[in-house]
């Protein structure tokens, strides 16, 4: 990726492997990786300040536009995991979400990304939605230049 290079804050969300998220061979059902992944990158923004309260009153958003995942290594119910979360890229309105799983032993279970657009809704949430330039405070408050 081209753009400027920084060093992003890194954001802890912790999650465990519950019934019905992996199958017997360790095989975590995908959906549950991107559900621990949309939470962790609520987590570190709210961690900043924005959390989704305030992003409602201010109308702010920040829509998915893509999301990826590699699966590395099987787990079991009952595993304690952590999502590590850093920004790895922030374009003019845009932002990429790095992420990796790893369980209680470091093992790394997955690693994702997801890009996502900083918006505002223009009279409130239901209403057309529109891109915005990244803020330089909130940039700096995740660790950009």
């Amino acid at each position: 990726m081209s753009g400027p290079q920084f060093r992003s804050v890194v954001a802890v969300f912790a999650c465990q492997v519950h019934w019905g998220d992996c199958d017997p061979a360790g095989i975590i059902f995908y959906p549950t990786y991107f559900r621990w992944m949309d939470a962790a990158c609520w987590a570190m923004f709210a961690g900043i300040g924005y959390d989704a309260k305030r992003m409602r009153a201010e109308h702010l958003a920040m829509p998915l536009v893509s999301a990826d995942c590699r699966f590395l290594y099987p787990a079991e119910q009952g595993n304690h995991c952590e999502v590590h979360s850093r920004i790895e890229h922030f374009g003019g309105k845009s932002f990429t979400v790095a992420h990796e799983v790893l369980r209680e032993d470091g093992m790394a279970l997955a690693r994702g990304a997801e890009k996502r657009v900083w918006a505002k809704f223009e009279n409130g949430p239901g209403t057309r939605l529109r891109g915005l330039a990244i803020p330089a405070e909130l940039k700096a408050l995740l660790g950009g230049a």
